[in-house]
């Protein structure tokens, strides 16, 4: 009986408004779209994109949130870099999460913390040691995110540093971070350009 009315609550429970799933490379335009409409064509000039510049997100951590429908409406990616260098002068590896953005028709509706809980879970799962961000610190201090871990970083060009933010995932990766934010994930690939029969 119990097994009866189980399905009987699944058949008739509203669908989920949204579900976070891996980011496919058919979502390429309808992120890029999201991104233009939720940050502005100058997103591409903040400091975070010269790091994410002609770089792949880091393995598997690329997701995105889909209405019913399948539509893309919300995204967020992490990237690795190196975060300075410790104080032994090793580089530290690390994470930059960004852009994290949701539709303006969807917002209010947890899809932002929702994405951000996922991204976070998967890159503790693939262990990575720390995540990085630029952002709002009141959104962002809720998931652990604070400014304290980075007040030796600098990013390469402007940034507010009051937005620079770090969550350790493993206590301690960031002790004595000290330096430049670099890039340090897969680059994209070049086309190679045809040669011209001689």
């Amino acid at each position: 009986m119990a097994a009866v009315l189980t399905s009987m609550r699944a058949l008739f429970a509203p669908a989920p408004a949204f579900v976070i799933d891996t980011e496919t490379p058919a979502d390429v335009v309808a992120r890029e779209a999201l991104l233009d409409r939720a940050m502005g064509t100058n997103r591409r000039k903040k400091s975070s994109e010269k790091i994410r510049r002609n770089r792949i997100p880091a393995e598997g951590l690329a997701f995105v949130a889909r209405d019913p429908a399948g539509h893309v409406i919300g995204t967020v990616r992490l990237w690795n870099i190196e975060a300075g260098v410790s104080r032994e002068g090793k580089a530290i590896d690390a994470l930059l999460l960004g852009p994290l953005a949701v539709d303006s028709a969807h917002e209010g509706k947890g899809i932002g913390g929702a994405l951000m809980r996922a991204a976070l879970l998967e890159a503790r799962k693939r262990g990575h040691g720390a995540v990085l961000l630029v952002g709002d610190a009141p959104y962002y201090e809720r998931f652990g995110f604070f400014a304290d871990k980075t007040q030796h970083l600098v990013m390469p060009g402007p940034f507010a540093r009051d937005r620079f933010l770090a969550l350790e995932l493993v206590h301690g990766w960031l002790e004595g971070a000290a330096g430049m934010v670099v890039a340090s994930g897969r680059k994209l690939s070049q086309p190679t350009s045809l040669r011209r029969a001689a």
